[in-house]
């Protein structure tokens, strides 16, 4: 049995100790074979390295490397290039002083290799007089890879003024790329954000993006058929309906993909998780979340036009775009008007959406024990339809909610507010949550399903006691939103909930089972 490659991103590694590998070198064939220079962003984790690496050692000659792959009888052995390999992971990067010795370090490690000396000191023309003599030297163009090209900056995103000083000294040094064309065989960036062409790309405006190529939409992740072809061995009591909920979804535009990462530890420790999750913090994005003061149940449905998917900057960071290059929503569906395109996106799978509204609980609730208990007095009261127990548990958590959290923004006077955060409670949980379901007679604001059980809740937020507080329930009723599920099986339950504004908290709480 072939060994599972967790954590390797090391092609040769994986090929001569045995580990399972996924061909994609039918893919790199094609990008060889139909351009020269390209850009590919993908979220962390997901096998740009290996990609990456795999593209060095194909173009360096290594032909025993590729012994029953597609590449091994698709390609020119006999012509061997020499390769720049740049890559910015190792380490968090904190200056710009710091990058520019990480710079010069690598360029001399690629100098060494092929034992070329370099004698000028600025950085951009240290770059171009590697490439030129690598020419010179062995008589071939050549090949430039530079893996997360965009870690500088994202290390330091939560400093504008820093990663703004990231920016411009990458800028700096990939421009030397585009002058260097004559001397170029084939380059290839790679990284998890997009940046707009007016900003770090400026320099480099021949780059292909295939980003959102559907030819390309496999290139990095699993398919399904990845799974059952190379990974057999491991497959014994698989349950994949359960695996395509926790771990597939990401959409490029073509056949969806797994998160590898994911699914080599599901693979080894037969337990769902979110191993993808805890390898990064979202903590700048939660941030941005509350500044903005973000609804976050309409993560559910957000439409976004091409530019806004690609246009990450450091000056104007748009909440969407973030999550989207960094891999918290994906594409769902494409929506085509005349001749403009947009997407819904949405939550790849459920580890992506139960993580991400934890992380958003963590923010809202400091103490990990207080929010670990309401959790489990929530699940608890949905389990036994305990009404009683799922408002005090609400209500003693607004209570909680510190006035000086209040006095920064306006939020207590909106439903949104209010639905934010049992929406994020419930998601955390894991159970199927859908905000704003679409009925043939309206939206119901949030649907929580659990077993044979489906709640149907509608919010309402009022100024004082007086109003009638038994306004949420009776829109459901009155709306007919029920209708949706009858016939189903399913044990209806419509709860309508009221807050009031001034005490920012729950005045009442009012339910029935269909």
């Amino acid at each position: 049995m072939k060994k599972l490659p967790i954590g390797i991103q090391t092609f040769s590694e994986i090929r001569e100790e045995g580990h399972c590998y996924v061909d994609k070198t039918p893919l790199i064939h094609q990008l060889v074979e139909t351009g020269k220079y390209y850009f590919l962003s993908r979220p962390r984790r997901f096998g740009k390295s290996l990609l990456v690496s795999t593209l060095q050692a194909s173009f360096s000659g290594q032909q025993d490397l590729f012994t029953g792959l597609f590449l091994e009888k698709n390609w020119d052995w006999k012509t061997i290039y020499p390769v720049i390999s740049i890559g910015f992971g190792r380490g968090i990067i904190e200056s710009r002083n710091i990058l520019c010795e990480r710079i010069y370090a690598q360029l001399e490690e690629n100098a060494s290799l092929y034992n070329v000396t370099l004698h000028n000191k600025d950085l951009a023309n240290r770059f171009a007089e590697l490439i030129q003599k690598l020419h010179r030297k062995y008589a071939q163009r050549v090949v430039i890879l530079i893996d997360e090209y965009d870690k500088p900056i994202l290390d330091n995103i939560d400093c504008p003024e820093m990663a703004t000083e990231m920016r411009e000294g990458l800028k700096n040094f990939y421009s030397v790329i585009k002058d260097s064309d004559a001397h170029v065989k084939f380059a290839f960036l790679t990284g998890v954000s997009k940046f707009s062409k007016v900003s770090l790309f400026s320099g480099l405006n021949n780059l292909k993006d295939i980003t959102l190529d559907s030819r390309y939409a496999t290139l990095c992740g699993y398919t399904e058929n990845d799974i059952h072809s190379v990974f057999a061995d491991y497959l014994e009591g698989i349950n994949f309906e359960k695996l395509r909920l926790w771990y597939n979804g990401y959409n490029f535009l073509g056949e969806k993909v797994y998160n590898p990462y994911d699914v080599l530890l599901y693979l080894d420790h037969r337990v769902f998780k979110n191993y993808w999750f805890e390898t990064g913090s979202p903590g700048f994005l939660i941030k941005l979340i509350q500044q903005k003061q973000y609804a976050v149940p309409q993560l559910e449905k957000v439409i976004a036009s091409e530019t806004l998917l690609s246009s990450f900057d450091v000056e104007h960071i748009e909440i969407e775009t973030l999550l989207f290059q960094t891999g918290y929503l994906t594409i769902q569906n494409v929506i085509q008007q005349g001749s403009r395109t947009s997407y819904q996106l949405n939550y790849p799978n459920l580890e992506v959406k139960m993580s991400l509204m934890e992380s958003v609980l963590n923010m809202l609730v400091q103490q990990p024990a207080e929010r670990e208990r309401n959790l489990s007095l929530i699940y608890q009261a949905l389990e036994q339809n305990n009404f009683e127990q799922l408002e005090q548990v609400f209500s003693a958590f607004f209570s909680a909610i510190p006035h000086d959290w209040y006095r920064k923004n306006q939020l207590a006077g909106y439903e949104g507010y209010y639905a934010s955060i049992v929406y994020c409670y419930f998601v955390a949980l894991g159970l199927d949550v859908t905000a704003e379901d679409t009925t043939n007679k309206g939206r119901i604001d949030l649907t929580v399903k659990l077993n044979r059980n489906v709640y149907l809740i509608e919010f309402k937020v009022v100024s004082d006691n007086k109003e009638r507080i038994g306004k949420a329930l009776e829109q459901i009723k009155a709306k007919k939103y029920q209708e949706k599920f009858l016939n189903q099986n399913l044990n209806i339950y419509l709860v309508g909930i009221t807050f009031n504004k001034e005490s920012r908290n729950i005045i009442s709480f009012v339910w029935e089972q269909v």
